[in-house]
């Protein structure tokens, strides 16, 4: 054991410095890993939202999951100190692994999948082995006189968590889109800093080895548990009828474990229970990382580029800012007003709170879905149809009437249309009408796919053209505008916008379509054989939208017009601050307060019994979200109304669940148990003596 020093004359281990370090880097490359990953399995892995959803989710269950085996560990084989250096030492190779699986170089994109997936495992078995150590062996530092320096050490504890989670979700995205390598986003940069962070908190702690205070293994209180519970059940399976009857179910466990473990026992599982409907606040609040950017995504992120980042590190950076303000501010304000703010109705407020931002969340999912193109069903598609003639033109489907105003010169189509084709696919008769004269075009369809129709005039009349590439209508992954080019003249037109280039067939063909940076393009470089191209003016391609600029000859010249078939993302993400503000808070009230009513209604030697459920709170709620996210296909509004709907009908169970719990004292427990065990010693000692003077008498009579 190391020697104890103190840090400046307080009664401060100088070893805490090395733990809160340590945490501090920990935090910093766990939260900077997850702060990409869901765009890593969309935009790299080329992964669905729903599946990467999943996996976000699947993942993070099972970093709360692993506490318990890391408990296990360390309370009855290995002990805090080893179990830390051996687990941070596996968490290391997880980020490692994890890195190489991000080089594009590295393999094909199963060999990406699987080191990607082996990668995680391994940091989750690294991240929730050592999550309930840490914070436990720093308060091993203390001696048992040192409580309010124990007290503020959580509190610096807490706070370098949330230092880590903020720093990270800054750095890490700005690393992987900022930095480009192997010819696109760097992914591997972005989780290679968070490994190399992941080995400076292993050597720091490494450091401070001469000067930890380390208690050894004392057997897991957990397993104990285990077994009284196991014990009262077969017990109590095996009782008659004739058996006096007992109280509580666990007391027929009396007649081989304590009557102070049975009493101890009993006051945690009331807890347990009452953690129940706690998961359902976690399925909500992980969804930052999943739901609410890929949101964050389809919208506006115009005045700063990293906004969606710096939207995501709200979470900690208002963390930092709310706790001192409900400490010092809101809580000493509701408790003037009479109210008594028990800890089960804090943690119910911030359900509620929780359940408000996801109605603000569905309420913003609404108005940003107003710019999605929904894609044809079965036996139908998608039309929209350009008119290049030099008048208006009247356009009519058979069987329904889509188009039923007319069509002006160059005039940009409000919306698809959704034609029915009974089948999957269909050839169409369409009948034009221009000047007065009538024609017909005739084009084949396929189901499930949007089109755009070209019509145009030529000396003999009316012609159409049904672009041979089918229209992309869903959004860019990272929000960018897409971008393609129709060509009315007869030559080829070479465009480069940006860093892009176009290449544009002549005689009204179409160039595919491509991703551009969101900017104004005031001067695309443009170039034509035999006519005058001179820069093209573009305008504003703004964010998630999808342009048909059309390329006509106007007095010998090349002009564009700029058609869109998809909308620009018209919400700005500030329109996401009120839904992170009321999540936050929720946090505050509900898991700040949950860790702390953990503690006070916890006996001493069950507390990491308790605090092993609290974790599994978080795991199962990550579970609700892939029952949900996989199983329900329901549309994203839908889907957070629903998470809504939920917890709001959770928080009512739980109210009345907290209604008819008892607060308890644990130093109570221990008086009366002191006493009862000061008179069993005495009982003992007792039958000892009686045992003895028989024994006497027996030697004397033989």
């Amino acid at each position: 054991e190391g020697k104890q020093f103190k840090i400046c004359g307080t009664n401060y281990p100088t070893s805490i410095c090395f733990i809160v370090v340590n945490e501090f880097c920990e935090r910093f490359s766990y939260y900077g890993m997850k702060a990409v990953l869901t765009l890593y399995f969309v935009s790299y892995l080329g992964w669905d939202p729903d599946l990467s959803t999943a996996v976000y989710h699947a993942f993070s269950g099972l970093c709360y999951f692993t506490p318990i085996l890391g408990a296990l560990i360390a309370d009855s084989w290995l002990g805090k100190f080893k179990t830390i250096i051996y687990l941070s030492v596996v968490y290391v190779i997880g980020h490692v692994v994890k890195s190489v699986g991000a080089i594009p170089t590295v393999g094909n994109k199963e060999m990406h999948i699987a080191l990607s997936m082996l990668g995680l495992i391994l940091i989750a078995f690294g991240t929730g082995g050592i999550k309930p150590c840490v914070a436990a062996f720093g308060g091993d530092q203390f001696d048992e006189e040192n409580v309010s320096e124990r007290q503020k050490f959580f509190s610096i504890f807490y706070m370098s968590i949330n230092a880590g989670s903020l720093l990270s979700t800054v750095i890490t995205p700005i690393l992987r889109g900022d930095v480009q390598c192997f010819g696109g986003d760097c992914y591997a940069l972005a989780f290679g800093v968070p490994a190399a962070l992941m080995v400076v908190a292993l050597v720091v702690f490494i450091a401070g080895c001469g000067l930890y205070k380390r208690n050894p293994p004392q057997g897991n209180i957990l397993l104990e548990v285990c077994r009284c519970i196991g014990f009262a059940i077969k017990n109590r399976w095996k009782s008659s009828k004739y058996d006096p009857k007992r109280k509580h179910w666990l007391d027929w466990a009396e007649e081989k474990y304590s009557k102070r473990l049975i009493q101890e026992i009993k006051m945690v599982l009331r807890v347990l229970v009452l953690y129940i409907p706690l998961p359902m606040f976690w399925a909500l609040f992980d969804q930052q990382g999943s739901r609410w950017t890929l949101q964050a995504r389809r919208m506006n992120l115009s005045f700063v580029r990293v906004c969606l980042h710096k939207v995501k590190m709200l979470n900690a950076l208002l963390i930092l800012v709310f706790v001192p303000i409900f400490d010092l501010l809101i809580y000493p304000l509701v408790g003037l007003c009479r109210i008594n703010i028990t800890p089960l109705r804090k943690m119910v407020t911030g359900m509620i709170f929780a359940a408000l931002a996801f109605g603000a969340a569905t309420l913003v999912e609404v108005q940003v879905v107003k710019t999605v193109v929904e894609p044809a069903p079965a036996g139908n598609c998608l039309l929209q149809v350009f008119n290049l003639a030099d008048g208006d033109i009247s356009v009519k489907t058979p069987g329904n009437n889509l188009f039923p105003e007319p069509i002006g010169y160059l005039q940009d189509p409000p919306k698809y249309e959704t034609l029915p084709l009974e089948g999957s696919s269909k050839e169409v008769k369409i009948q034009v009408t221009f000047k007065g004269s009538t024609s017909e075009c005739t084009q084949m369809f396929i189901e499930e796919t949007a089109y755009s129709l070209f019509f145009y005039s030529t000396t003999a009349g009316i012609e159409c053209v049904l672009v041979s590439a089918e229209d992309t209508i869903t959004k860019d992954e990272n929000g960018s505008p897409l971008l393609r080019f129709f060509n009315t003249q007869p030559e080829a037109i070479n465009l480069t916008v940006g860093q892009e280039s176009f290449h544009v067939p002549g005689d009204y063909s179409v160039s595919p379509n491509q991703t551009v940076p969101r900017s104004e393009y005031p001067d695309v470089s443009c170039i034509s054989q035999s006519e005058e191209c001179s820069d093209l003016n573009l305008g504003l391609l703004d964010f998630g939208a999808s342009y048909t600029v059309i390329l006509t000859n106007e007095s010998d010249t090349i002009v564009p017009h700029k058609m869109e078939d998809v909308q620009a993302n018209n919400v700005h993400i500030a329109w996401q601050i009120p839904q992170y503000v009321l999540l936050t808070a929720g946090e505050v009230m509900f898991s700040i307060t949950g860790l702390e009513f953990s503690y006070s209604q916890a006996p001493a030697n069950m507390k990491s019994v308790l605090q092993a459920g609290w974790l599994l709170t978080v795991a199962f709620g990550n579970v609700i979200v892939l029952i949900v996210a996989e199983g329900a296909g329901l549309e994203q509004w839908k889907e957070f109304a629903l998470f809504a709907g939920l917890l709001l009908g959770v928080s009512i169970i739980f109210s009345f669940m907290a209604y008819f719990y008892t607060y308890v004292d644990p130093d109570q427990l221990d008086k009366i148990y002191q006493k009862d065990s000061g008179k069993e010693e005495d009982d003992k000692k007792q039958k000892t003596d009686d045992i003895q003077m028989n024994n006497k008498g027996k030697e004397t009579r033989m």
